[in-house]
């Protein structure tokens, strides 16, 4: 028998049994109706205070968070936007200090050239000598008609060819004339080219620098935005960060798959120079050990060529000269250079060890022999591209600090927002947890009401009749008030 079944009155009846343990339990729970009462919202107010008062502190802590939050992204984003308009300056003093500073020289040349032309160009321009005044003479002398005399005559052919050489000579002294000019028109060609192909390099500085003072300017007037901390500064650097994050990833994505092919490619000959027996674990190869750690150390040197070469600033690297600088960046690409020649060689290794592997099976084969039939440079093919991968994958993971700047960076702000918005979520839930157990409680309170409705009845019944009792009292007329002589008057 159990201990409920030892508490009924009849065990073999449990309703009946309840009933009456009820109707007995009544009066005694109508009694403790109080102090029950007291019990159940403290045991409410117990649960539900303490899920308050962490929802309370998550909603601060969120807001504490997406205060720092926005203090880092509007740190950042004017640290990039700074690093914008300086680079956007120094394009502009190179573009200035290569092209533009030369500018008075060639205007001085422009404009000797420009006079030379045109002196060139009157040269060029000069009208005929008029006729000499002896033409008229002999235009004079040919009116006269022949006469048929003989001197006559003779003086009149005379003439006529003293004016045909002379007409001959005129002739060709016009013709060398403008032959010259022509010569000079035609020496005009090459400087015009010159000049024009100078002014559309000149436009082109010129476009260059405007599209130039266009970004600066859009970027200053960013630059103005994140410093007054406006919510549409913050929502776009949000947004700007979160798609560098998913692009960076992606990147990282591809850059993690290069080096899991670069190191199967290095993995099996690294096993025959550090030894394919030896394990480090149960499962864990020293030959993939090597490998991995020739890919990170690959990878670490591409992280400092990366960073001496400016194009990312990972590291303090602020303090060190220049000259140090350039010692780092050369020693970085000896290193790499070095570690690619090994993995050419490695590729070279492996493609040995698999081609010893296939013919030692297929000696042990029926197929013995084939391997000499098929031997050709088409078989050489893979080992030219093993060499090739295991040359340009090196290079191809230095170029991941690029992406990786990135990633790390819009990583703050993409695990802050996340972050934040956790926090948000778990307060909701902490308060929608510390409503339930106030409302449950409430429950609980109205249940236990439920179960003692009828002493509540009859105590509202003999209340409410209290309550007319005393209204009806207050009601009645009051009776006047006797005098000692017995006399009736009212006061």
């Amino acid at each position: 028998m159990s201990l409920l079944q030892s508490l009924l009155i009849w065990p073999d009846r449990v309703l009946p049994s309840l009933l009456i343990l009820l109707l007995i339990a009544v009066p005694f729970l109508y009694v403790a109706r109080g102090p029950m009462h007291a019990l159940i919202r403290s045991a409410s107010r117990s649960v539900s205070n303490p899920l308050r008062l962490g929802a309370r502190w998550l909603a601060d802590a969120a807001v504490r968070l997406r205060n720092r939050n926005r203090q880092v992204l509007f740190a950042h984003g004017s640290h990039e936007v700074k690093q914008t308009i300086e680079r956007e300056f120094e394009r502009v003093t190179m573009l200035v200090q290569r092209d533009l500073e030369g500018y008075p020289v060639l205007q001085r040349k422009l404009m000797d050239e420009i006079t030379r032309i045109e002196e060139d160009y009157k040269k060029s321009g000069e009208v005929p000598l008029p006729p000499p005044d002896w033409v008229k003479a002999i235009e004079a002398i040919a009116k006269i008609k022949a006469s048929g005399d003989g001197v006559v005559e003779h003086i009149l052919i005379e003439i006529r060819d003293a004016l045909g050489n002379i007409y001959q000579k005129v002739v060709s002294e016009y013709r060398s004339a403008y032959q010259e000019r022509h010569h000079i028109l035609k020496g005009f060609l090459p400087f015009w080219r010159s000049v024009s192909q100078t002014l559309t390099q000149v436009d082109r500085n010129i476009t260059s620098l405007q599209v130039s003072a266009a970004k600066i300017d859009a970027n200053v007037l960013k630059l103005e935005n994140i410093a007054a901390r406006g919510n549409d500064a913050a929502h776009a650097l949000a947004s700007s960060a979160s798609t560098q994050f998913f692009v960076a990833g992606m990147v990282m994505l591809i850059a993690f798959g290069g080096a899991y092919v670069n190191f199967k490619l290095i993995a099996l000959p690294m096993s025959a120079m550090v030894g394919g027996g030896d394990y480090i674990t149960d499962t864990l190869q020293a030959s993939e050990v090597a490998a991995l750690v020739i890919i990170l150390f690959e990878t670490l040197m591409g992280l400092f060529l990366m960073e001496t070469l400016r194009f990312t600033s990972l590291f303090p690297f602020g303090s060190i000269t220049e000259k140090m600088r350039r010692r780092l960046m050369w020693a970085s690409l000896t290193i790499l250079l070095v570690l690619a020649g090994v993995e050419v060689a490695l590729a070279v290794m492996r493609d040995t060890i698999i081609s010893a592997d296939v013919a030692l099976k297929q000696q042990l084969g029926s197929v013995a022999g084939a391997a000499h039939a098929e031997a050709g440079w088409v078989t050489r093919i893979p080992t030219f591209g093993q060499m090739i991968l295991g040359f340009t994958l090196p290079f191809a993971l230095a170029f991941v600090a690029i992406p990786l700047e990135t990633f790390i960076n819009s990583g703050r702000t993409v695990l802050g927002a996340g972050l934040e918005l956790a926090l948000h979520g778990l307060a909701f839930v902490l308060r929608f947890a510390s409503n339930m157990a106030k409302e449950i409680g409430r429950f609980v309170i109205m249940l236990y009401d439920v179960l003692i409705f009828a002493p509540l009845a009859i105590e509202r019944w003999v209340g409410s009749y209290r309550e007319g009792a005393a209204r009806r009292n207050k009601l009645r007329p009051v009776p006047p008030l006797k005098r000692a002589s017995g006399s009736e008057e009212a006061i």
